[in-house]
């Protein structure tokens, strides 16, 4: 058994229950040197195609599995050697590593995120024929926790409106930040990142070029008259030639300023804390209980599929009351029939007057009692049929039909027994 190498930072917490630090590569080389090459030669290929960002979280994951493996079961030399029952011990291990600098142990979105990123390793390896490849696949869907999946944070249109207030008091640099951020849905980063000539005007009308950023997009965001003017302003104010759109105290602006001029300005509106993507989710909301397209939304802010424009659908509250309000005279005139299921003439006062005013329409052989509100596919079906006929001994009923409906103001079933009739005098005179 090949023994750990000084420096390598392994812990121990409790027999049997080791916990590895950021192990280096050169330490874990020494042990199982034919995992660090194949995990090297690996994360050079990730170094090609991914933002530097996810290459050093791969890089980290990969490392803490790597230090598991050298601290647990130093017998591994390679990918190929390790089974299930290793995955198996490193999901035992992982809830109880402690984090960092006296952190909470992982979470389970981190947890979720280690083991997809080895689950997505082990087959990469296997597709590009590596010949230190694992033998079989050995982490399933299963073996991720369930991600949690909640709603995103938005503000209600009442606590947007006490938001802008209290920016439109503030100075000009934190009004313009609040603005911008909750006119355009900005995420902060793309922000921050905005060059001195981001705003353009096309076809009369001033836009804002977003470019490539979190989800190697750029994209074309419009701008409301009242930013261009607040830009406009701050350019006037400005005597430098830093290369960024906003700038502050002489300097580009970092969003943990940002965060902060939110911070005091959500505190004068007395709406408590308010993170700046909780912006970009407020104005998705607002977009879509106004009717504003999922296609459209997704264009503003950059999404790359409707599946991830298609949360804000779920927080539509104001779309879901619309809809339920325009169906519910019509469920409440169903309700009202004398034959239905509410005759107790407690409910509004227009269920109170369908109850006593009811829509009779004549059929050949009674009365149909439907309330004017409810549709009716199948109204004047019989008589359009392909199959319908009738002769003058009908007449008198086609009549009084014909009548009935004319008091009643049911133009064309006046129409449809006027054209009965008179196909029966032609036919049969």
């Amino acid at each position: 058994m090949t023994a750990l190498p000084a420096g390598a930072h392994v812990e121990h917490h409790g027999p049997g229950r080791p916990a590895s630090r950021e192990i280096d590569w050169p330490a874990i080389a020494q042990v199982a040197p034919v995992l660090a090459a194949t995990s090297q030669r690996y994360l050079d290929q990730l170094a090609l195609s991914l933002r530097p960002a996810s290459v050093v979280s791969a890089d980290g994951i990969l490392r803490r599995f790597a230090g598991y493996l050298t601290a647990n079961h130093p017998e591994i030399n390679g990918l190929v050697d390790v089974q299930r029952q290793h995955i198996e011990g490193f999901k035992r291990y992982l809830p109880t590593r402690p984090g960092k600098n006296g952190r909470p142990p992982l979470s389970e979105q981190t947890i979720r995120m280690a083991l997809g990123t080895l689950r997505t390793f082990f087959e990469r390896v296997s597709e590009w024929d590596y010949p230190d490849a694992p033998r079989r696949v050995l982490i399933f869907n299963g073996d991720l926790p369930t991600p949690d999946d909640p709603l995103p944070k938005f503000l209600s249109d009442v606590d947007a409106a006490k938001l802008m207030r209290a920016a439109a008091d503030a100075d000009p640099v934190r009004r313009l930040v609040i603005e911008m951020l909750a006119r355009t849905g900005l995420r902060v980063g793309e922000f921050c990142a905005l060059t001195a000539d981001a705003v353009t005007k096309i076809k009369g009308r001033y836009w804002l070029r977003v470019p490539l950023g979190k989800l190697h997009n750029d994209r074309y965001v419009p701008l409301h008259p009242q930013l261009v003017e607040l830009l406009d302003e701050h350019r006037a104010s400005r005597d430098d030639d830093i290369d960024r759109l906003v700038i502050w105290n002489g300097g580009p602006m970092s969003r943990h300023q940002i965060s902060r001029i939110l911070k005091r300005i959500a505190k004068v509106a007395g709406i408590g804390h308010v993170h700046p993507h909780q912006l970009r989710h407020t104005l998705a909301t607002q977009a879509i209980n106004r009717g504003m397209s999922l296609e459209a939304i997704a264009a503003m802010l950059g999404h790359k599929t409707l599946r991830m424009t298609l949360v804000y659908a779920r927080v539509a509250d104001q779309t879901v009351a619309d809809a339920y309000d325009a169906v519910s005279d019509q469920v409440d005139a169903l309700y009202s029939k004398p034959t239905g299921l509410r005759t107790n003439g407690n409910g509004s006062a227009g269920m109170t007057g369908l109850v006593d005013e009811y829509h009779h329409t004549m059929l050949g052989n009674g009365y149909c009692n439907r309330p004017p509100q409810l549709d009716c596919q199948f109204e004047s079906i019989c008589e359009s049929c392909a199959y319908y006929t009738t002769d003058k001994s009908f007449d008198p009923v086609l009549q009084a039909q014909r009548d009935h409906a004319a008091q009643r103001d049911q133009h064309h079933r006046v129409d449809l027994f006027e054209m009965l009739l008179d196909r029966n005098q032609r036919t049969y005179q």
